[in-house]
C-alpha cells in the first residue's frame, strides 16, 4: 500500500502560537528540507522555534516516559500554542561552550577517549592492564602528582611580600593579606615573629616559618591567637583557602600575578602515572596519541593491522573523520573542552550527529555561523545538507548572508523587535526573498561599500609573541581607529588579543562574549543601575514615602507573588504550573505601592514602559536619560524597562553590556564578535555607533567574521592561513581594500567576493 501523500514530503504545522511575543502565528514548515528563519534580534524567531516548537517536541518525548523517570529530565513548560502536527523529535544544537571543567578533553567529550583506551588495553605492548589504566580520571591511571590535571600551579614568592617591610608595615601584599585583616591576624598574633623587623632581616627559619610552614599547631601560640586556630605558612595557606576555591574568582587578577601554571614535573603534561606510558601501539604510548591533531591521528590509525583491533579502528576512523570533515582537524585530542569557542563546540555536536543512524529528526540549530569565518561556513553547510539528505527537516535561526542563501525555505519574523514583532512577515525560497519588499530581502539588496580609511593615531608593537599556536610573531595593532582581527576560526585570533591585552599599559573595555550575570529578578533597569534613581524620583514626588515602597523585591512587593509577577506551583513529576499573580496581575507590586505616582504614572505603569519611550520620559533627569540614550543607540530601544533578561538573546545581552561602557573617551574597546544575533539593519547601527566612538577619540580592536564589519573597518589583521597548528601567522595586514589582491590571504580572497557581489 502506498504512504499517505501528507507523510511522503509533509510540514510541520504551528497553529495559533501566542508563546512570548508571538500574535497569533500559524505556519507550515516543510519537512525534510532546510529553513532559515530570520527578522531583526528580538522579533520573535527564538520564541518559534525554540521556545514552541523545539520545547513542544522535547516535551512530548520525555512524557512517553515514566513518571519516576520524568521527575530527573530537563523541564520544557507548555508552550503557548493551539497545536503542532506533525511534528518530528527535535534534537536543538545551541550555541553554548562546553563548560569550564578541567579534566574534559575533545577526546573524553566525544567518547574518542574510551575507545582510544580500549585500543591500547587490547593491543598496545607490553600489556598493563585494562581500558580503565590508561585514564587520567580515574587513580587507576592518573598521574599522582598533579591528580590527572596535567599541570600544578607555582606561585611567585616575590610577588607577595616586600621585603623591605614588617608584618605591621604591610610586608604581605597579596589581597586580603593586609595589616589588620584577620588572615594577617594568624602572622601578627602567633608569637614567632617580631612584627617590627623587616622581612629582608628575618633568618632563615623565620623565613621558612612566614613563606613554607605547613599547618600544625603553634606550641606556643602568642596571647592574642585564636585558641582553636592552626598556624600555616603563607605559600601553602594560598595553594590551600584561595587558588581553586571560590574565593579565587574574586581575586582572579591578583591571583594571576603571582600564579605560574606549568606542565606537571612528574607527568610532563600527559597526566598519566610513568608504567602507563611504556605501553606503545607502533611507536607511540597514549598520551603522544591524544596530543596529535586529528589529521594525524587518522594518519596513525590506518596503520594499524592487528586484527583484534578492526571494529575499534574503524568507530574511530567514522567519529574522527566527520570533525575533520566539519573542519576541525587542526584540535587535538588532549584540547580542554574549556578552550573550545561555542563555534566550535556546535560543530563537534554537528559532527556527533552526522554519524547517526536515526532519520526524520528535525535538527534545530541556533546561528551556526557565529564564529565562523566564510571560508569554515562552506563545510558547516556542506555537513547540514548531509544531514538533510540522510532524511531529515533542518530549521535553523540565522542572521548571516551567507548561511541564509542555502536555505530551501525561508521564514521572516517581523516587521519590528519585541512588542512590534512576533508576525511572520515573509515566507519563500531565497530567490523569492531577495526579490521581495521584506525587510531582510531589502537589505540583502543593498550595495557593498568600503569604509572610511582613516589612519591609525599611532601603533602598539607587539613583538616575538608566543601564545598558544602564534609563534614568534610581530604585528603593529593602530590604536585610534577601527581594527579588525580577522581568520578562520581557531587561527589565533584570540591569542594575538590576549598578548595585546598583556601590553596594554592603559585601561581598556573588554567587551567579550562572556555571559551577562543574570537572573528571573533581572531587567534592563537593574542592569543600568537605574532602579534606585527611579525610586528616589517617586519617593520625592509623594512626601518622602520610603524608597523600599517601589521595590517588588522589598516592602512593595506583592504579598501573593512575592514580587515575581508569576506564581509558581510545584507539581512533582510533572512541570511547574506559573501563572499570572492573581492579585497584581503580573505588575510585581503592592497595592499600596501602585497608589502613588510621578508624571501620571504609577511605579508599575513606569517599568513597563520602553527605554525608547522613557528615554522622552526622564528626560529631566540628565542622568536616568544619560544611561537609557546609550541603550537606545545600541539598538535596545523597544526593550521595557521592567523586561526579564532571561527572555534576551545573546546578541541583545552583548549590546546591552556595551551600552553601560558607552560615552568613555580615549578608551581602547575590544570586542568579540559583536554582531553575534545581528540582523543586517542592526549591524549597519552597530558600525554607525563604532564609528561614533573612534570619531570621539577612542580605539577599537574587534574580532569579527562579518564581512560587512571587515569591509567597513580601517584596518584588516588577518591572522592564518588555517587553524591549530597550521596557522598562527600573520597573512595580512594593512587596509581592508588592499587586502583582496592578497591571495594568501583568506580574509581577502572573501572580501573580493563580497565587494562584487553587488
Amino acid at each position: 500500500m502506498a504512504m499517505p501523500q501528507q507523510f511522503t514530503k509533509g510540514f510541520i504545522e504551528i497553529n495559533d502560537a501566542t508563546q512570548n511575543n508571538l500574535k497569533h502565528v500559524s505556519l507550515k514548515v516543510p519537512k525534510y528540507e532546510t529553513t532559515v528563519f530570520v527578522g531583526l534580534s528580538g522579533s520573535g524567531k527564538s520564541s518559534l522555534v525554540f521556545d514552541t516548537i523545539a520545547a513542544a517536541s522535547r516535551r512530548e518525548l520525555n512524557e512517553t516516559f515514566p513518571s519516576f523517570t520524568q521527575q530527573y529530565l530537563p523541564k520544557f513548560g507548555q508552550p503557548h500554542v493551539q497545536d503542532i502536527e506533525h511534528l518530528p523529535v527535535a534534537i536543538v544544537i545551541e550555541q553554548k561552550r562546553l563548560g569550564k571543567n578541567a579534566r574534559s578533553t575533545l577526546a573524553t567529550y566525544t567518547g574518542i577517549y574510551s575507545l582510544v583506551r580500549l585500543l591500547f588495553s587490547r593491543i598496545g605492548k607490553p600489556f598493563i592492564g585494562y581500558s580503565d589504566t590508561f585514564s587520567f580520571n580515574l587513580p587507576q591511571g592518573m598521574c599522582p602528582s598533579c591528580q590527572g590535571l596535567g599541570y600544578v600551579d607555582d606561585i611567585d614568592e616575590t610577588k607577595l611580600i616586600d621585603p623591605e617591610k614588617s608584618l605591621n608595615q604591610g610586608a604581605i601584599t597579596f589581597v586580603s593579606f593586609g595589616p589588620d585583616t584577620w588572615r594577617w591576624k594568624r602572622y601578627a598574633t602567633s608569637g614567632l615573629f617580631d612584627n617590627d623587623k623587616p622581612i629582608k632581616d628575618y633568618s632563615d627559619e623565620e623565613y621558612e616559618m612566614l613563606m613554607h610552614a605547613p599547618q600544625q599547631n603553634l606550641k606556643h601560640p602568642g596571647p592574642n591567637f585564636p585558641r582553636t586556630a592552626l598556624y600555616e605558612g603563607i605559600v601553602p595557606r594560598i595553594h590551600r583557602s584561595i587558588i581553586g576555591k571560590k574565593e579565587a574568582e574574586h581575586h582572579r587578577e591578583a591571583i594571576a600575578e603571582i600564579v605560574t601554571r606549568k606542565p606537571c614535573p612528574a607527568c610532563h603534561g600527559t597526566r598519566l602515572k610513568p608504567e602507563v606510558l611504556t605501553n606503545h601501539i607502533n611507536g607511540k604510548n597514549i598520551a603522544e596519541v591524544t596530543s596529535m591533531d586529528l589529521t594525524h591521528v587518522l594518519k596513525f590509525l590506518k596503520g594499524i593491522t592487528e586484527p583484534l583491533a578492526t571494529d575499534i579502528v574503524r568507530e574511530l576512523t567514522t567519529k574522527i573523520q566527520s570533525l575533520i570533515d566539519i573542519g576541525l582537524g587542526y584540535l587535538t585530542l588532549d584540547r580542554g573542552t574549556s578552550s573550545l569557542s561555542g563555534g566550535e563546540a556546535q560543530r563537534i555536536k554537528i559532527a556527533k550527529y552526522l554519524t547517526s543512524a536515526l532519520v526524520d529528526m528535525v535538527y534545530i540549530l541556533d546561528e551556526p555561523s557565529v564564529g565562523l569565518h566564510p571560508h569554515d561556513i562552506q563545510l558547516i553547510k556542506h555537513a547540514l545538507t548531509k544531514l538533510k539528505d540522510k532524511g531529515n527537516t533542518i530549521l535553523i535561526v540565522e542572521h548571516n548572508p551567507a548561511m541564509i542563501d542555502f536555505a530551501d525555505y525561508v521564514v521572516e519574523m517581523g516587521p519590528l523587535a519585541g512588542s512590534g514583532g512576533g508576525t511572520v512577515t515573509f515566507t519563500g525560497t531565497y530567490q523569492e526573498l531577495l526579490k521581495s519588499d521584506s525587510l531582510t530581502g531589502t537589505w540583502l539588496r543593498k550595495k557593498h561599500q568600503w569604509g572610511k580609511n582613516r589612519q591609525p593615531k599611532d601603533f602598539l608593537n607587539l613583538r616575538n609573541i608566543t601564545v598558544n599556536n602564534l609563534q614568534n610573531v610581530d604585528v603593529d595593532v593602530p590604536l585610534g581607529i577601527m581594527t579588525v582581527i580577522s581568520g578562520v576560526a581557531g587561527s589565533g585570533k584570540s591569542s594575538l588579543v590576549t598578548a595585546l591585552k598583556r601590553q596594554l599599559k592603559e585601561d581598556y573595555i573588554d567587551l567579550a562574549q562572556a555571559p551577562v550575570g543574570i537572573n528571573i529578578r533581572s531587567t534592563p533597569a537593574t542592569y543600568l543601575g537605574i532602579l534606585d534613581d527611579i525610586r528616589k524620583l517617586f519617593s520625592d514626588s509623594n512626601d518622602r514615602v520610603g524608597t523600599s515602597l517601589f521595590s517588588y523585591n522589598g516592602k512593595g512587593a506583592c504579598p501573593r507573588c512575592k514580587g515575581k509577577g508569576v506564581t509558581i506551583t510545584n507539581m512533582a513529576f510533572m512541570d511547574p504550573v506559573v501563572q499570572t499573580c492573581e492579585l497584581c496581575h503580573g505588575k510585581r507590586y503592592s497595592e499600596e505601592a501602585l497608589q502613588y505616582s510621578y508624571q501620571g504614572k504609577n511605579i508599575a505603569e513606569v517599568l513597563q514602559m520602553s527605554v525608547k519611550d522613557s528615554t522622552e520620559f526622564f528626560k529631566e533627569t540628565p542622568k536616568l536619560a544619560d544611561k537609557l540614550t546609550n541603550l537606545d543607540r545600541v539598538g535596545l530601544g523597544y526593550l521595557t524597562l521592567a523586561q526579564p533578561l532571561t527572555t534576551l538573546s545573546g546578541g541583545e545581552l552583548q549590546r546591552l553590556k556595551l551600552a553601560v561602557e558607552l560615552g568613555k573617551k580615549g578608551t581602547i574597546y575590544l570586542l568579540d564578535e559583536p554582531t553575534a544575533g545581528l540582523h543586517l539593519k542592526d549591524t549597519m547601527q552597530l558600525l554607525k555607533l563604532f564609528n561614533e566612538l573612534v570619531q570621539a577619540g577612542n580605539s577599537l580592536i574587534i574580532i569579527e567574521h562579518n564581512l560587512a564589519v571587515i569591509g567597513q573597518s580601517d584596518w584588516l589583521i588577518d591572522v592564518g592561513p588555517d587553524a591549530g597548528r597550521y596557522g598562527g601567522k600573520i597573512q595580512y595586514t594593512g587596509t581592508p581594500k588592499d587586502s583582496i589582491n592578497v591571495v594568501q590571504s583568506r580574509t581577502g580572497v572573501s572580501l573580493k567576493q563580497w565587494i562584487n557581489e553587488n
